[in-house]
């Protein structure tokens, strides 16, 4: 496991391990993530047995451009980038069948300065709680349990998880506040 601080964080590293299928454990606007490129299959998973989950599991888009392309857009993308996750309906059912769930595919843009390099990937990239699945979530690398290829280590966060916002029917569902 390599670990690295966040201000030493070299932006050609950091996309050359995502086309590498590296897991990582990396900070956001809110608590510890784990993450990995979403277009790989193998490498996520690789992150979903590391975690223990069989739930569906979100991306950080590249952009609001690409969220538009493959997802329907919804007046509620004006939240992003920040705290949320949106589940929006997939333009594909298909796409991304091994990271979404049936229809829906949750996405978020965190405000964060790690986000803008992982967007330069052009790949949409998991984004996780980097707990084990019904564990407290984790605020520094230190409490992390699980065997990742890459920690950023960004120090203790103090953030709360996202919320999460269903748009998948007529009416907005909060899923989690």
């Amino acid at each position: 496991m390599l670990r690295i601080k966040l201000e030493s964080v070299k932006e050609k590293d950091i996309l050359k391990w995502i086309s590498e299928g590296k897991i990582f454990l990396y900070p956001t606007d809110t608590v510890y993530g784990l993450g990995c490129d979403a277009e790989n299959r193998e490498a996520v998973e690789r992150l979903r047995g590391l975690k223990g989950a069989r739930h569906p599991l979100s991306v950080i888009a590249p952009s609001k451009r690409w969220i538009i392309k493959n997802l329907f857009p919804h007046p509620y993308l004006n939240l992003l980038p920040g705290p949320y996750t949106l589940i929006l309906l997939k333009r594909n059912p298909k796409f991304l069948r091994w990271a979404s769930a049936g229809r829906g595919l949750a996405v978020r843009i965190p405000k964060h300065p790690l986000t803008r390099i992982i967007q330069k990937s052009g790949k949409p990239f998991i984004t996780t709680s980097a707990n084990l699945s019904g564990q407290p979530v984790i605020r520094k690398p230190e409490e992390l349990k699980l065997k990742v290829d890459i920690v950023i280590d960004a120090g203790e966060l103090s953030g709360k998880p996202s919320q999460i916002i269903d748009l998948t029917q007529k009416t907005p569902k909060i899923i989690r506040r």
